[in-house]
């Protein structure tokens, strides 16, 4: 199970953003905080819509309790103080828990985590001059390269909700 473990977020709609696209990955969100906002914010829910009502979360009031929780598990921190990218990391098992951690969007990770943890820091490239991308951005960049080491297992990789060949028979239709 992949889960992908937000660092006291601030922002509802990046959060609501980040449930949703766990909902469609099939992953689970933690979140650790204390965070800023409440989970019933309406900017949140606005941006999850109604996926978040099968949502997978597990909320912890701080680092140790996630660390309680979770003890001895591998953990990939993704931060701009990484020298390797994220795409240079085998991400591929399918059999024990993933946790791939993301920081707050005004300060990312604290440093002291980082510190400890200097083999499974990665970084998304960006220009020299950028300082990062919107952590719902960010999340889906990380996790979809996970899922496709993982070959998008559970996961459909073609249309199921209205038919495998819906496009065919549309287009055909509407040449008619």
């Amino acid at each position: 199970m992949i889960h992908i473990v937000l660092y006291r977020p601030e922002k509802p709609s990046n959060t609501g953003n980040i449930m949703r696209t766990c909902v469609a990955a099939d992953v689970t969100l933690d979140i650790i905080g204390p965070i800023t906002f409440s989970l019933d914010d309406k900017d949140l829910k606005r941006a999850g819509l109604d996926y978040i009502e099968s949502l997978r979360m597990n909320v912890f009031s701080s680092y140790e309790e996630f660390c309680k929780r979770y003890p001895n598990q591998e953990i990939y921190y993704v931060t701009r103080y990484s020298n390797k990218v994220y795409t240079s990391f085998d991400l591929s098992n399918k059999v024990d828990d993933l946790f791939i951690m993301f920081g707050r969007e005004s300060t990312g990770i604290p440093h002291e985590i980082l510190g400890e943890h200097p083999d499974h820091l990665l970084r998304i490239p960006m220009v020299i001059n950028a300082r990062s991308l919107n952590l719902s951005n960010c999340v889906a960049i990380v996790l979809y390269e996970a899922l496709r080491q993982q070959d998008f297992l559970s996961l459909a990789t073609h249309e199921t909700l209205k038919g495998e060949d819906f496009l065919a028979k549309d287009l055909r239709r509407h040449q008619l």
